[in-house]
């Protein structure tokens, strides 16, 4: 079954993309009117330090640029979830994503309690219209009780309250399939990290532009659509030179799918 077509899709940036430009209000100032220039309209925020909400708001306006996403602090996420939704409704934002364990995760009970604490969180940001998602790493897909972390968490977890933010990358890195598991939370996956997976001449793993790695990014989209996802989220780690050129080469590709 093809996907949607690519004009239908709703793009934006991961701005952890672009951390290394982000140190001061007149510099993300800068950045934001360059990643418009290239051609994305809307932001997932990362990397900001503590510049306030309300003027990264302002500044993302002046630029013409809208704020799909964020990634919170994880401690408060569990911790203060209400200033979470604050920080969210400043932003005009209704999803953020729980960006990596802050908590070790050695034992099912500790996979358990973390599940059932995102949970109780996600019911505060739903009580004010806004959605909480998981963004994983290769970690969650260690093993424990013949299943994987991440299994676990979205099984235990109130799939109401706490949603998806799948990392195709991670994914991979993990040894699952980017594809499959967007099918798997069908329903679940609002948000979904695009970026590629190469190898080094080191024979080392690499994050990589879109279209430049080996993810087969035309099934994982096809996958992504019938899940219901929302936005389409670029995003590089490491492995350019100049990050402005990568994320107009991701643009481009995804583009053209």
């Amino acid at each position: 079954m093809p996907g949607m077509p690519a004009a239908s899709r709703k793009i934006a940036l991961q701005l952890w993309t672009l951390r290394e430009h982000l140190s001061s209000v007149d510099e993300v100032a800068r950045t934001f009117a360059r990643v418009r220039e290239i051609g994305y309209e809307h932001l997932q925020l990362s990397g900001l330090g503590a510049i306030p909400a309300a003027e990264v708001k302002k500044l993302a306006d002046a630029a013409g640029l809208g704020i799909c996403a964020t990634h919170e602090d994880a401690r408060q996420i569990i911790e203060e979830p209400s200033k979470v939704a604050d920080t969210l409704s400043a932003l005009g934002c209704r999803f953020t994503a729980y960006p990596s364990p802050h908590v070790p995760l050695d034992t099912l009970d500790q996979v358990f309690a973390l599940a059932d604490a995102l949970t109780r969180s996600g019911e505060v940001l739903r009580s004010r219209g806004q959605l909480l998602t998981y963004h994983n790493h290769a970690s969650e897909f260690r093993r424990l009780g013949g299943k994987a972390i991440l299994d676990w968490l979205y099984e235990r977890s109130d799939p109401v309250m706490l949603h998806g933010e799948l990392d195709t990358y991670w994914v991979q890195a993990g040894g699952g399939d980017p594809a499959g598991y967007c099918a798997r939370l069908s329903g679940r996956l609002p948000l979904l990290h695009l970026k590629d997976y190469a190898i080094t001449a080191e024979n080392a793993p690499i994050t990589a532009a879109l279209g430049e790695g080996n993810l087969n990014f035309p099934t994982i989209l096809r996958e992504a659509d019938a899940a219901g996802c929302e936005w389409y989220i670029v995003e590089q780690d490491r492995g350019f030179e100049d990050p402005f050129v990568a994320i107009a080469t991701s643009l481009r590709y995804l583009k053209s799918l």
